[in-house]
């Protein structure tokens, strides 16, 4: 059972960063994909990035050049580094963990996710 926890969300102004973190308990966490999701007040969830096994990273048109996805396998953690955030980002981010040979192309099937982190951009 892979267990997903997010931390890092908060209230920024524009311009501003912010750093989520998304803790993962599993045995063996290099075996995951692991994605980021975003969901804003009235809209579904969406994918922005994800970081394969391999280390290799796709990210959508919406966050290309200001946020990195990364991860850290001795910690089994995995990261978001937002920057240059816009009120277009305030949304409910959640990290998602799925062993899928293609996971990082298509975002299906998710094994898990977690509970969200709340990200507020507002002047």
């Amino acid at each position: 059972q892979v267990q997903l926890v997010e931390s890092g969300g908060g209230l920024v102004q524009p311009g501003e960063s912010l750093r989520l973190s998304c803790a993962v308990s599993v045995i063996n966490f290099d075996y995951y994909n692991i994605a980021w999701f975003r969901q804003a007040p009235g809209k579904e969830r969406v994918p922005i990035t994800c970081i394969s096994v391999d280390g290799s990273t796709t990210y959508a048109d919406s966050v290309k050049g200001r946020f990195t996805i990364s991860r850290d396998n001795a910690k089994d953690t995995a990261y978001l580094q937002m920057n240059n955030l816009a009120p277009s980002d305030t949304a409910t981010y959640f990290c998602a963990a799925s062993g899928a040979l293609h996971y990082c192309s298509t975002y299906k099937p998710t094994d898990s996710w977690g509970r969200g982190t709340q990200v507020t951009v507002s002047p």
